[in-house]
């Protein structure tokens, strides 16, 4: 297996994790039921590429986020993977974590366009995890080419939001709200592993660092 094909691998994994459409379903739709079809699939489509343009964006400016704070990537890594660990232990409880969407968030965004862009497509979908996470393997992409699989990723992750949205309902009676909350725990379990493989890989260079 390439340095590339890892790459990829673990930057899918992690952000299809973080963002966790399957475990969004249910909440999605309960800010939706009072839209008919079309209406919905304008909102998932809206929402989709509202956290497409955030982590894009982000993906970019990574580095230059890093050099104007002082930020080194170890530390980040160390940060991001205490998040991604939180947000594990909140999908192990199958519940919504409370920085993607508050009741008052979603009382403020009253009009189907407003509840698109907030807290559909932030934070709900590009939440703080998903944001933390392009920027940390933004920083980690060698070259261009890297960066062209790190787009390619978000793409993907961002398509298959959309797909597996628009396929809501069909999940919801299909698996049942324990069928879903099952799926998220698993999941949840995943980003927990993911989570301290970034916390040891942030740490460990540090402590090479004072041995030295």
């Amino acid at each position: 297996m390439t340095e590339l094909t890892s790459y990829f691998i673990l930057a899918f994994s992690s952000l299809f994790t973080l963002v966790n459409p399957v475990g969004l379903s249910p909440v999605f739709l309960s800010m939706v039921d009072h839209c008919d079809d079309k209406e919905r699939r304008k909102i998932a489509l809206k929402g989709v590429l509202t956290a497409l343009v955030v982590l894009i964006i982000f993906t970019f400016l990574g580095r230059l986020i890093f050099s104007f704070f002082g930020i080194t990537v170890s530390g980040f890594k160390i940060a991001g993977g205490i998040l991604f660990f939180r947000t594990g232990i909140q999908m192990l409880e199958a519940r919504v974590p409370r920085t993607r969407s508050t009741p008052k968030e979603e009382t403020e965004a009253g009009t189907k366009e407003e509840i698109a862009y907030t807290p559909i497509g932030i934070p709900l979908i590009a939440g703080p995890g998903a944001i933390s996470s392009v920027m940390i393997f933004s920083s980690e992409a060698e070259n261009w080419e890297y960066k062209l699989v790190l787009l390619g990723v978000i793409t993907l992750v961002m398509g298959l939001t959309y797909f597996i949205f628009q396929m809501a309902d069909n999940l919801a009676h299909r698996f049942g709200t324990i069928g879903l909350r099952i799926t998220q725990r698993i999941m949840g379990l995943i980003l927990m592993v993911i989570a301290v493989e970034f916390v040891i890989s942030g740490v460990e260079p540090i402590i090479l660092g004072w041995m030295h």
